[in-house]
């Protein structure tokens, strides 16, 4: 079964998962002032998220790194494997690029801190929820560091691509969907599904994310 498109879904539905009871209140209460949110379930645990995705079927899961019972990004990976599996935006006290980088390659689509402002938490749940990425300022800049300390072979790739490709790519890494590209670009969803799938084959990379790594790799986004 594949997932149903998100772009068109009037509520998203969020999935807590943090040990902190405070911390879960604290989210809850960010996301009931603008009425687009609907918090479905609450996880203190690791394998209680994994069992709650299975039966709420949340669109987004907000997710704590570290938890007593399990690695936030081992459940970061079981939750990726399920289908449909929900879009999972990080919400950690740790900033090192390590982490940055580790959850990126957990499948998880964006990365804040804690300490993030309650309209950055909603933007970045409407972001992933849309097929995007959100990554707050320390995690962006981690991310370009590694680029900067990387080897030549992404502008390599890079340069194998077509005008329109390249421009569809810059899209996707900021965070826009197939809608809002068509939009942008004045060509049809359609059309840029297809040269999402052409990017995807040309970098050998998987998914949204791996699109938004290899776009900062090459140089393509201003840090």
């Amino acid at each position: 079964m594949s997932p149903v498109s998100k772009e068109w879904s009037a509520v998203i539905r969020v999935l807590i998962v943090d040990d902190h009871a405070v911390v879960r209140e604290g989210i809850r209460q960010v996301l009931s002032d603008p009425g687009d949110f609907e918090v479905v379930g609450e996880a203190s645990g690791g394998k209680d998220a994994i069992s709650l995705v299975g039966s709420l079927r949340p669109d987004v899961v907000v997710l704590d790194l570290s938890m007593p019972d399990m690695n936030g990004l081992e459940v970061a990976r079981n939750i990726r494997s399920l289908d449909p599996a929900p879009s999972i935006l990080i919400l950690s006290i740790h900033d090192h690029s390590e982490y940055v980088r580790r959850s990126i390659e957990a499948g998880a689509q964006g990365y804040l801190r804690k300490d993030s402002s309650p309209r950055e938490l909603r933007s970045a749940i409407r972001a992933v929820h849309e097929g995007g990425t959100f990554f707050g300022a320390t995690a962006a800049r981690h991310l370009i560091g590694a680029a900067w300390r990387g080897s030549v072979e992404p502008q390599e790739k890079g340069d194998t691509l077509t005008r329109r490709e390249r421009d569809v790519l810059v899209e996707i890494a900021r965070g826009f969907t197939n809608k809002e590209i068509a939009a942008t670009l004045g060509v049809s969803v359609r059309t840029v599904e297809s040269h999402r799938e052409s990017l995807l084959r040309k970098l050998d990379v998987r998914g949204t994310a791996g699109l938004t790594r290899f776009a900062i790799a090459a140089g393509l986004l201003p840090p």
